[in-house]
């Protein structure tokens, strides 16, 4: 099970931290990503960590404004968001990383989907 937090209201320019908790198991050998769904639109990729977390890839749209990392003592993925726009508005989920062969952008490759968690970016 994966439980994600730390979404809420901000003003654009802000910043929030997203957690994503793994209880019942440890995923440390396995990659985490981060996607995130705006109303109307499809689930969309913003970031992934390697299990080692020697290595973190970053869509377009948010790469130098969010980092992505990991605690694998706590089973904890985090996600820093900085210099939030209005267009980052969207329910944020995790995921763990289950297929090695997709790209780390495909949703397909993830499984044990967190619950989700809103972030709202306000002009």
């Amino acid at each position: 099970q994966l439980q994600a937090s730390g979404g809420g209201l901000v003003q654009a320019g802000g910043s929030l931290r997203l957690s994503c908790a793994a209880s019942g198991r440890t995923f440390s050998n396995y990659g985490m990503g981060w996607f995130r769904q705006a109303p109307g639109k499809e689930r969309e990729f913003v970031a992934h960590i390697s299990g080692s977390r020697s290595s973190t890839y970053y869509a377009d749209s948010v790469k130098s404004r969010f980092t992505i990392s990991r605690d694998n003592a706590k089973n904890t993925v985090y996600l820093q968001m900085n210099s939030l726009k209005p267009e980052d508005t969207a329910v944020y989920y995790c995921a763990v990383k289950i297929k090695e062969i997709l790209p780390a952008f495909v949703a397909t490759g993830y499984a044990y989907w967190g619950q989700g968690t809103l972030v709202t970016v306000s002009s």
